[in-house]
């Protein structure tokens, strides 16, 4: 027995030692870093927070869940402070520093255009919370977004304006890149549906009185207005229309579609109609339409947790997150080249905003269908049939 005794002790020193291996804690599977880079403040936050705010809340959520493939997920978000040269500082910063695996945003044409170069350079993913067409047009292979495009928005309001009669009317477009590519988009539509304008107009984003233009609109015998921006001007103009009582029906962009503007405008909102996503009237969805039940649930958890009425803006995001985690898990990891192939093949994927169809000529992959004409009424939004 005393000749075994060694032998005893070295097994039970390597017992003990794959004892303590077996107890060691698995090292943490690296997290699925995701950047953002949105306007949570300044001119443009009205865009950017609904988003930010979005963002934390589905990777609260997914994480909760037990994250992505094992993996949770890492957000990293940036604020733009509404300005293009800080975005294209914040994109280098998350390629280069943080080492993220996709980038959400930005916010607003400018920043994003800002961003594109430094993303499609670094092979990164990147999908984007701004509606511009030029965006997506002509096709970047890394570069996505969510929004609808001016040109389906315009598309839209004419559409509306033919079925009530109109036969012309007065464009109102802000100087921004937004309103800017909207009045190109507008009056290429109206050129081919035959409604023309017979008063092109603008504005700046920081205006406070738009009578003027108003005024010129009225005289020059326009039998509507369609005004194309963001921001608070266009409830200034929704006032002065008010006002003046000019007795023509008043459009907005879907840069309008939301809760706050009309809470903004108030009184003078009402009978405005505009094009929006779904989302902005959820809960009077039927219950057979496809995008009921994943819109009344972001709005309801959106507005438990914040108190805040949800927005359209914030459903792009909540759109895009869970766009690239389909990605994502469609592809079994965060290879960039195989996220963004799968980003490109995303087919029937049901958001809030629309059902989403992308191809390699196509990295909108929203129709037509996917906008909503509704008017405000009562303070709140009710759908044109």
């Amino acid at each position: 027995m005393g000749s075994n005794a060694p032998l005893s002790r070295h097994l039970m020193v390597l017992l003990a030692l794959g004892l303590g291996l077996a107890s060691a804690p698995a090292p943490a599977a690296e997290p699925i870093r995701i950047g953002s880079v949105v306007s949570a403040t300044g001119p443009a936050s009205f865009l950017g927070d609904p988003e930010q705010k979005t963002l934390e809340l589905l990777v609260d959520k997914i994480n909760a869940a037990g994250g992505v493939l094992g993996r949770k997920l890492e957000l990293i978000p940036y604020d733009d402070a509404s300005d293009t040269a800080k975005a294209n500082t914040m994109i280098r910063r998350l390629i280069q520093q943080d080492k993220v695996d996709v980038v959400i945003g930005a916010s607003t044409t400018g920043s994003t255009m800002g961003m594109v170069p430094q993303a499609e350079s670094a092979g990164m993913p990147m999908v984007s919370l701004a509606a511009a067409s030029v965006i997506v047009e002509p096709v970047k292979p890394y570069v996505f977004k969510m929004p609808h495009s001016d040109r389906m928005a315009a598309q839209k309001v004419l559409e509306d304006m033919k079925k009530r009669g109109i036969t012309n009317f007065a464009l109102l477009s802000d100087t921004g890149g937004f309103g800017k590519s909207g009045h190109d988009e507008t009056l290429k539509m109206a050129a081919s549906m035959g409604i023309p304008v017979i008063e092109d107009l603008s504005y700046g984003d920081k205006d406070t009185d738009m009578t003027p233009q108003l005024t010129k609109a009225k005289l020059s015998g326009a039998k509507a207005i369609f005004v194309f921006g963001t921001g608070q001007a266009p409830a200034v103009i929704a006032r002065n229309h008010a006002q003046l009582s000019l007795g023509i029906p008043l459009y907005m962009s879907h840069g309008q579609a939301s809760m706050e503007f009309a809470k903004l405008t108030g009184k003078a909102a009402e009978g405005i109609r505009m094009p929006s996503p779904a989302l902005l009237i959820a809960e009077s969805l039927p219950a057979s339409d496809p995008q009921r039940a994943v819109s009344v649930e972001y709005k309801r958890e959106f507005e438990a947790r914040y108190k805040i009425d949800v927005s359209t803006f914030g459903g792009y995001a909540f759109d895009a997150l869970r766009m690239v985690v389909e990605a994502i898990k469609a592809t079994g990891g965060t290879d960039k080249e195989k996220v963004r192939a799968a980003l490109e093949q995303t087919t029937g994927f049901v958001g809030v905003s629309g059902i989403y169809n992308m191809t390699a000529a196509d990295h909108m992959g929203l129709g037509s269908q996917s906008f909503r004409m509704v008017e405000i009424r009562n303070g709140g939004f009710a759908e044109i049939q």
